[in-house]
């Protein structure tokens, strides 16, 4: 992510995702898509995984199932120094 944070997405999700793009291929057949398509897609090179992700999913799609592995590292003092800055009348 852009502040270096890692997450964890299930692989599951993403090949469930696909497979119902592809089911009406399969007679509207989920897990025949998943079976024969998208598993052995999947299996065979792990950038098809990453593709499908990025290209056709959005992080609507994943954010509900996806856990931080590595909390990002902000840097403030950056931020104070160089960030936007906004002044407003506080609420009182």
């Amino acid at each position: 992510m852009p502040d270096s944070s890692v997450w964890a997405v299930p692989v599951q999700l993403i090949a469930t995702h696909r497979a119902e793009h592809y089911a009406k291929e399969f007679g509207g057949d989920l897990y025949r898509s998943l079976a024969e398509d998208t598993l052995p897609l999947f299996r065979s090179d792990d950038f098809e995984i990453e593709d499908w992700a990025a290209n056709n999913m959005n992080w609507s799609d994943v954010q509900h199932a996806a856990k931080c592995i590595y909390p990002g590292d902000v840097d403030f003092q950056e931020g104070w120094v160089n960030g936007d800055k906004e002044v407003k009348e506080a609420a009182q």
